[in-house]
């Protein structure tokens, strides 16, 4: 059995890859041709030029596979020119479930993001259930994540076989660029980390993600959600385990998001001149005003996710980036 997996030069993706290879699945990768494939080196894989955009070039990479794994997503908290998100993230992956459904793909996974669950307007753990909508969205990644969300919940109504995960905040080995969640223990381990603004996620092991891929392949609902999460922390004990783990002292400044977000507009702007990505990322400042906290039982129920402490996965990348030379 082969198997196509989109984003397999990124973080999640490379994670999906590995575990596939792990299980004896012959996999094809998706790859556009300037891409990144640190993440692939030394992995048995077969792969593929393409491009979401391209729908002819994605019916050729799904030739001959049974199953799809669509991880591949533009992830960033900020561009330059923001309808990226939406060509990538929305056109690219309709355009790549309607391919998948046109050469009879038996069965997809799509990777969806945490951000794109609600959380309960008076507090508590946001579930696949809670009501959310577009206009709750803060940012055009998860605006864009939200509206491909929107396209493959009417493709499984249609009648394709797809089921949808939604990673919370995942750390590990193997994030090159590093993700937005990955940049904040780099710069605690590089001792840039004065002071922080107080918020909540929700931290799980990319490997366990991964597995969590495979196992909603293997198990999921058609057309249902599951939440690919573990612990929720709030950022103050994510720093408390970086500390016990690296030495490094904790930040002990919590600054009011109130008084960052003057800054981060400006940066935004500046950003926006310069071309140069914001050293205080708005949408991160904006979304700090939520704690990122989730239910993550009915993945754990259904489908038997992996529950590793933040503690391990923590001690992955922090082993991973020191080695790699990023702190």
């Amino acid at each position: 059995m082969k198997a196509l997996v989109t984003g397999a030069t990124g973080f999640v993706g490379a994670a999906v890859a590995r575990a596939l290879v792990r299980t004896g699945i012959k996999v094809r990768v998706l790859a556009r041709p300037d891409s990144d494939l640190r993440n692939l080196e030394g992995l048995s894989v077969e792969r593929v030029a393409g491009d979401l955009r391209d729908p002819a070039s994605l019916r050729k990479a799904l030739a001959g596979c049974r199953h799809l794994y669509h991880v591949a997503a533009h992830y960033s908290l900020w561009a330059k020119d923001p309808s990226i998100f939406y060509d990538i993230n929305v056109a690219g992956t309709r355009n790549l479930l309607e391919a998948a459904r046109d050469v009879g793909i038996e069965r997809t996974v799509y990777c969806s993001t945490i951000g794109a669950i609600g959380l309960p307007p008076g507090g508590g753990l946001g579930t696949e259930e809670t009501p959310v909508s577009l206009t709750q969205m803060a940012g055009h990644y998860k605006r864009s994540k939200y509206l491909a969300e929107q396209e493959v919940h009417k493709l499984a109504k249609e009648g394709l076989p797809v089921v949808i995960v939604n990673p919370s905040a995942p750390v590990g080995e193997g994030d090159v660029k590093p993700t937005p969640t990955g940049q904040v223990i780099v710069d605690f381990m590089r001792g840039r980390m004065p002071a922080y603004i107080e918020t909540g996620m929700n931290i799980i092991d990319v490997d366990d993600v991964a597995t969590g891929h495979l196992l909603a392949m293997e198990k999921g609902c058609q057309g249902e959600r599951y939440i690919l999460g573990s612990q929720n922390l709030l950022l103050r004990e994510v720093f408390e385990i970086l500390s016990t783990l690296t030495g490094i002292k904790a930040p002990a400044i919590k600054l009011p998001r109130s008084a960052v977000l003057p800054l981060a507009y400006l940066n935004h702007w500046l950003a926006d001149f310069t071309g140069h990505p914001p050293r205080i990322p708005l949408e991160g400042v904006k979304m700090a005003k939520y704690k990122m906290h989730y239910d993550c039982s009915k993945a754990v129920r259904e489908l038997g996710l992996p529950q590793n402490p933040p503690e391990i996965a923590l001690g992955k990348a922090v082993r991973w980036f020191k080695s790699h030379g990023y702190a």
